[in-house]
């Protein structure tokens, strides 16, 4: 089955725009809504109604533009501010003076808000600065003194718009940095399940050549030698990162990207497979499988890595104990889980020893058979006594919880 490449985008301030529209609609319905029960006290009713004309047609025919940060341009949101404005201006032409001087609404009356909010999410505190500032000049033009209410609601608007502007840009800054930590799992994922297969493959033939060609001699030392340096070589590069540089977008119109490569699955039409059967070919002279009467049933995706870790831990008992060695596979079949255990006759592993192989380069352990359960979401446990053998205890849940994982991230 083919892998595919899956794009997920995310945009933490989608909701902000899609309440911004709302916010807009319904606080030019209040502004008219008001106009209609006091109309009777404006000195130029008309010049109201000629306005809440344009505001009504303009708040409706820009919704798109408010739907995201690429739709709300520079000049929309110039042209947005002007209607804004324009509107807190002529009041004391529209309004009674005395009504306009106790400090009544103007005409767009909190529909300016709206205005300012849209520079804030599009730009940040910076542009919600400037558009909080230029309404507050024409409030204060508009009112002829500064009033206490007046510089009241100017501050308040000042403080809340800058403050939603820096949240914002917060909130960019957070999503950019959780899209490319979750590009890197997935990065990281894709080369511990490369570093697996090279091991498995690759580095057993190289491994295998270099020990062959010591034993013959002549020409074929020289080319166990050379494998040898290529063994290496690899491992190196398999355990070194290869972590891809950042494909996050940094367009916040657009939402972060992240790219992540999916596990190819089994389909509808796979069903569980027996794990017996693909333990079986392990069985021989040396390696002596105990395994329940029954079928041991697993998806068939799990039912392949479990296995390949059983036969990573077998070919670690060949090469550090050595070819003669014996061994014995366990399978336990419980009813939310699968345990296998691999147990040799060998010397025991030192103390310390695993970690040191991690650190130059031999995975056969960390990714062939801890990386492999962990990605069932299962352990994998090694117990070592020394002069007394190697236990390894496999476990894997009958229900693995990869694609859950990768459906949640792609919801956060």
């Amino acid at each position: 089955m083919a892998r595919r490449e899956r794009v997920m985008r995310m945009s933490v301030e989608q909701p902000l725009w899609r309440a911004l529209a709302g916010y807009r609609v319904l606080t030019m319905l209040y502004a008219i809504g008001f106009f209609v029960t006091a109309w009777s006290g404006f000195v130029r009713p008309w010049l109201a109604v000629a306005y809440y004309a344009v505001l009504f047609v303009w708040t409706l025919a820009t919704l798109p533009k408010v739907s995201g940060a690429a739709s709300c341009t520079k000049r929309f949101l110039a042209a947005d501010l002007t209607v804004a404005l324009t509107g807190v201006l002529i009041t004391p032409l529209a309004d009674a003076p005395e009504r306009v001087m106790d400090g009544g609404p103007t005409l767009p009356s909190i529909w300016t808000a709206g205005s300012v909010l849209a520079f804030a999410i599009k730009g940040g505190w910076r542009w919600a600065a400037v558009a909080s500032t230029l309404v507050a000049v024409a409030n204060l033009i508009e009112r002829g003194h500064p009033a206490r209410d007046t510089v009241h609601n100017v501050i308040l608007v000042w403080v809340a718009s800058i403050a939603i502007g820096y949240v914002v840009e917060v909130a960019r800054a957070s999503e950019r940095t959780l899209a490319r930590a979750l590009e890197i799992e997935a990065a990281t994922r894709e080369r511990e399940r490369l570093a697996r297969d090279i091991h498995d493959s690759v580095l057993q033939v190289l491994a295998m050549v270099q020990r062959r060609g010591a034993v013959i001699g002549g020409e074929a030392a020289e080319l166990g030698r050379l494998a040898g340096e290529q063994e290496v070589a690899l491992r190196t590069l398999v355990s070194g990162g290869l972590v891809p540089v950042s494909r996050v977008s940094e367009d916040a119109a657009e939402g972060a990207l992240v790219r992540a490569v999916d596990e190819p699955e089994a389909t509808d039409t796979d069903g569980p497979v027996d794990l017996r059967a693909l333990l079986a070919p392990y069985a021989g002279s040396l390696v002596n499988l105990a395994e329940p009467g029954a079928p041991v049933l697993l998806a068939p995706a799990a039912a392949r890595e479990l296995a390949a870790a059983v036969g990573a831990a077998l070919d670690n008992v060949r090469k550090h104990v050595g070819a003669d060695a014996r061994a014995w596979i366990l399978v336990e079949d419980e009813p939310d889980e699968v345990i296998v255990t691999v147990r040799d006759e060998g010397p025991g592993i030192p103390e310390g020893r695993l970690a040191e192989a991690e650190g130059e380069g031999r995975l056969g352990v960390a990714l062939s058979i801890r990386g492999r359960l962990r990605d069932l979401g299962g352990t994998a446990e090694l117990i070592s006594v020394p002069g007394q053998g190697t236990e390894v205890e496999l476990k894997a849940p009958k229900k693995t919880g990869s694609t859950t994982a990768r459906g949640k991230a792609a919801d956060r």
